[in-house]
């Protein structure tokens, strides 16, 4: 086969067609440059200044306690670089450093250094005051020290997120054995009561996100922050997940223990950080309420290879996978805890499970062969009611 040559009056013509495509994205973005600078050089907004102050926001992302006194992280989201002039602690003003110094620019951080000597269990209230004379109040509910990193608070974190997170997916996937003589109604109950469970924990999972967006500082657009993550994890997790065609058995599984380890994560994040800022204290029974509330976990992913015989290191790998970032979540946050890391993590377990749910559903339909009765027949609409009804109670003990 001959190989194509472009005459010379071909070649002239492509290369105009090239340039002209160029010169057509070049001109707009001129315009827009030469307008922009001339927005700058010109100040055409000065005539509605009335002498108001600017616009200011200042969010405290951190807050670490320690034998030096308070440090807190703060970020800010005014209009105009801010500048905080004076602290106060408990209605008294104090020195402070701030680390870098100088005024804040939007969206930037500073560490603020207080030595003050707090009071283990006590309540403070840190006020911070900028130039133009606005306020910012940050509440310490109970005042306990920020841990630090060594190798005993590591341990026991590691050890109480294996009891929140490891062991009840360990537990539920005990039951493999138990499930495998399940029939075709005790199969469709099964993968109903893994979508009634996935459904709590993508509502659950959305609440949390968005309530910790609330109080992230507004240049990370919380809320939409949360629903385009969540949007994006679901499509991307859809995406690859029918790379290879639609999930089924060990690949199924695999998607749900990812999408619960994601919401793991999120949930060890919060209570890493409860600890840090002494807002919960968890007792023996509120661990195992945690416990019992996460073992309908590893039932529903043993549900999708019951029909088969995985080698038992897979059983291992989907413990890892779907408890092990509980532990993960607690180490950060209890050591370097922010409100919007938090609830990205939690939409990007929201979007996770979305996913999973579709596929779940999908493969109930394809397995019965009769489509949408399958998921609407009574061990279905059982499975569904049980397993959300079973995670709403068990949450009741866990909620604080």
């Amino acid at each position: 086969m001959s190989e194509f040559v472009p005459t010379p009056a071909e070649e002239r013509t492509s290369t105009g067609a090239r340039w002209a495509h160029l010169a057509w994205i070049a001109v707009p973005l001129a315009v827009l440059g030469l307008a922009v600078a001339w927005l700058i050089s010109t100040d055409p907004l000065a005539s509605f200044r009335n002498g108001a102050p600017p616009v200011e926001r200042l969010t405290v992302e951190r807050t670490i306690l320690g034998a030096d006194g308070i440090r807190l992280l703060v970020r800010a989201g005014g209009s105009e670089p801010m500048t905080i002039a004076q602290v106060q602690v408990d209605d008294a003003y104090w020195q402070f450093t701030q680390e870098p110094a100088g005024k804040i620019a939007r969206g930037d951080t500073a560490w603020i250094a207080l030595p003050y000597p707090w009071v283990l269990g006590e309540t403070h209230t840190v006020r911070m005051v900028t130039n133009t004379g606005i306020t910012f109040d940050h509440v310490i509910d109970v005042a306990v020290p920020t841990p630090t990193r060594d190798s005993i608070s590591f341990i026991s974190q590691a050890i109480l997120g294996a009891f929140v997170g490891i062991l009840p997916v360990a537990v539920g996937l005990m039951f493999y054995p138990a499930l495998r003589g399940v029939g075709s109604s005790g199969m469709n109950f099964l993968l109903s009561l893994t979508v009634g469970l996935l459904a709590f924990l993508l509502v659950d999972a959305f609440a949390e996100a968005l309530e910790l967006a609330a109080r992230a500082a507004a240049v990370f657009q919380g809320q939409t922050m949360v629903v385009l993550t969540a949007l994006a994890s679901f499509l991307i997790l859809m995406a690859a997940g029918r790379r290879a065609g639609t999930p089924t058995g060990l690949a199924l599984a695999t998607f749900i223990a990812l999408g619960i380890g994601l919401h793991n994560l999120g949930e060890g994040l919060a209570i890493g950080a409860a600890f840090a800022s002494g807002a919960a204290g968890l007792g023996t029974f509120l661990v195992l309420g945690f416990t019992l509330h996460n073992i309908t976990e590893g039932i529903g992913i043993a549900a999708p290879i019951l029909s088969r015989r995985p080698p038992l290191w897979t059983f291992a790998a989907l413990t890892l996978l779907a408890g092990g970032p509980a532990v993960l979540g607690l180490w950060i946050g209890s050591l370097a805890f922010a409100p919007q890391w938090s609830a990205l993590a939690l939409a990007i377990g929201a979007g996770a499970i979305l996913q999973v749910i579709v596929e779940v559903v999908s493969m109930q339909m394809r397995q019965h062969g009769d489509g949408l009765r399958a998921v609407t027949a009574p061990s279905a609409m059982a499975g569904l009611a049980v397993g959300v009804a079973f995670m709403y109670v068990t949450a009741m003990l866990v909620k604080i």
